[in-house]
């Protein structure tokens, strides 16, 4: 009979190759066998807010803060004066609110639009003007006696007209008074139907007066420098947040997570230190739990 010798060396050469073939092909199979962890998928939740809250910079923190403790959600942010807001609010264009237009906000409520209305955090607002100040307003106590001192003067007043919460605190400022100036009577009453750092720039070149939320006076003062702060500290001047769900939302799960944390101690950690290593100062305080 007549076969063939496989010398000993190669054998034992022979039998590596095949056990590191059979070894490649268990893994192979192994790892076919036992498919990789999935991603938790995410889902979108409409936030519509205020022009302040984006303009200051405080969704760049508190952002990223909600959605590395809630994973599943990740939140699209349209920032709009408060009325557009809530008009959003009222479509189911958003799932969630954030707004300071108190008045508004409970007719939203009560008509059956939000529901859940709770405290966030809050600031105030100031009068602005021109260091010149031609109206003679610094340092006045009331801010509806420096708004009479700007119609008496007839000194550039910029108004943002746009009906967000900013506007309607200055309507209520101006109805608290015996002036209520009009852009079409009034020539020193100027309408920018712009958002508020707009508004501001405006109010900077035309050297004017103009009603401003502290957060956003805090991060464009700066780049404003004709103008600078006359009144403050009024009771008239306070501007309280709330957030607010929508019912039959597309996303209230997200919604309703969103609002538990911002009321919570780690998202009202995140509004109480933000911008107070650059300002010296909170530029929001937090008040979850404050009673409406």
């Amino acid at each position: 009979m007549r076969y063939s010798v496989i010398p000993p060396g190669f054998r034992r050469a022979v039998g590596l190759v095949l056990t590191a073939s059979l070894a490649l092909t268990l893994t192979a199979c192994s790892q076919a066998a036992t498919p990789a962890t999935p991603k938790a998928a995410t889902s979108d939740v409409i936030l519509a807010s205020t022009t302040s809250t984006q303009d200051s910079g405080l969704f760049d923190v508190l952002i990223p803060a909600f959605e590395k403790d809630n994973p599943t959600f990740k939140m699209k942010v349209v920032a709009v004066g408060s009325g557009a807001a809530l008009t959003m609010g009222e479509k189911k264009d958003a799932d969630v609110l954030l707004v300071h237009s108190p008045a508004a906000e409970l007719k939203f409520v009560t008509a059956g639009s939000g529901t859940d209305r709770k405290p966030v955090m809050y600031n105030d607002f100031l009068l602005v003007g021109p260091t010149s100040d031609p109206a003679k307003v610094k340092d006045t106590t009331s801010a509806v006696a420096a708004f009479a001192k700007i119609a008496k003067a007839k000194a550039i007043f910029v108004t943002r007209a746009d009906n967000s919460g900013t506007y309607t605190k200055e309507l209520s400022i101006w109805a608290s008074g015996t002036v209520q100036p009009t852009s079409t009577v009034d020539p020193w009453y100027l309408s920018t139907g712009a958002a508020m750092g707009v508004s501001i720039g405006i109010a900077n070149e035309k050297l004017g007066y103009i009603l401003v939320d502290r957060a956003t006076w805090l991060t464009n003062k700066d780049k404003n420098p004709g103008l600078t702060a006359m009144v403050e500290g009024d009771k008239k001047l306070f501007n309280p947040y709330h957030v607010i769900l929508i019912p039959g939302a597309r996303n209230l799960a997200g919604a309703k997570a969103f609002e538990d944390w911002i009321i919570s101690p780690a998202g009202q950690k995140v509004i109480g230190e933000f911008g107070v290593d650059k300002y010296g100062q909170q530029i929001f305080v937090p008040n979850a739990g404050a009673t409406s």
